[in-house]
């Protein structure tokens, strides 16, 4: 059911937050690392399944390649880092008037800004896949008990920010999906599949991919595995 993963995410933050607020203490960094490290593996596994959902490797390496192209060229990726350095930033601004306010929008972008809301935001709404949101979910949930705990119970609101955002990008996702064609939503599969696979590098640390600016692929495969089928390629 589309909404499922916004769902997830918001009752995890929203947990996350509250056992931070009530502990009063973290997660020790070593479960931390091990957790992601879990995540990570599971992540590639997932990203290897979508990509084979391909029908056209062709299709699905020129729509990663124009996409990043178009990435890159958009900057996308140096601007949500830009963003994730900024939040950070305010984090480490203790004491300050407005505490509630800083944990709100500090939190707030570091939870809805991203690969995985845009990408899982997009599985939610064409396919009713939460695997990825409920990845992020889990990652969200261990993050807001830490940022409660520095940054106080404004971290709860940020749960709203996580609901509008994601459920939006998801109900856009939803009525676009209704007009692709089955090797439209192939192609755009893999495509998400790709950028899984980067995400999942980042997570066990392997490498650090600019995985934003593979967004537009997602946008590229199914429109040229569209313009294909129209001339009957595909």
């Amino acid at each position: 059911m589309p909404g499922l993963g916004t769902a997830l995410n918001t009752g995890t933050v929203l947990a996350g937050a509250a056992i931070g607020l009530s502990l009063g203490r973290v997660i020790p960094a070593s479960l931390q690392r091990t957790i992601r490290a879990g995540l990570g593996l599971f992540v590639a596994v997932y990203g290897i399944q979508m990509t084979l959902r391909t029908r056209n490797p062709l299709i699905l390496l020129i729509s990663v390649l124009l996409g990043v192209v178009i990435g890159e060229l958009l900057h996308l990726d140096d601007g949500v880092q830009a963003l994730g350095r900024w939040a950070e930033r305010r984090t480490r601004r203790d004491g300050e008037p407005g505490r509630v306010s800083l944990a709100f929008v500090t939190t707030s972008l570091l939870f809805c800004v991203g690969p995985l809301t845009i990408l899982g935001s997009f599985l939610d709404g064409t396919r009713g896949d939460v695997t990825v949101l409920a990845v992020k979910a889990v990652l969200d949930g261990f993050s807001s008990i830490v940022y409660a705990v520095t940054l106080g119970w404004g971290v709860i609101l940020s749960a709203v920010s996580v609901l509008v955002v994601q459920g939006s990008l998801t109900l856009i996702a939803f009525l676009v999906h209704a007009g692709l064609s089955e090797p439209e939503t192939a192609e755009l599969t893999a495509a998400g599949g790709i950028i899984v696979l980067g995400i999942a590098l980042g997570l066990l640390d392997l490498k650090v991919i600019k995985v934003a600016n593979f967004l537009p692929a997602l946008v590229v495969a199914p429109l040229l595995a569209g313009a294909l089928q129209a001339v009957g390629a595909v």
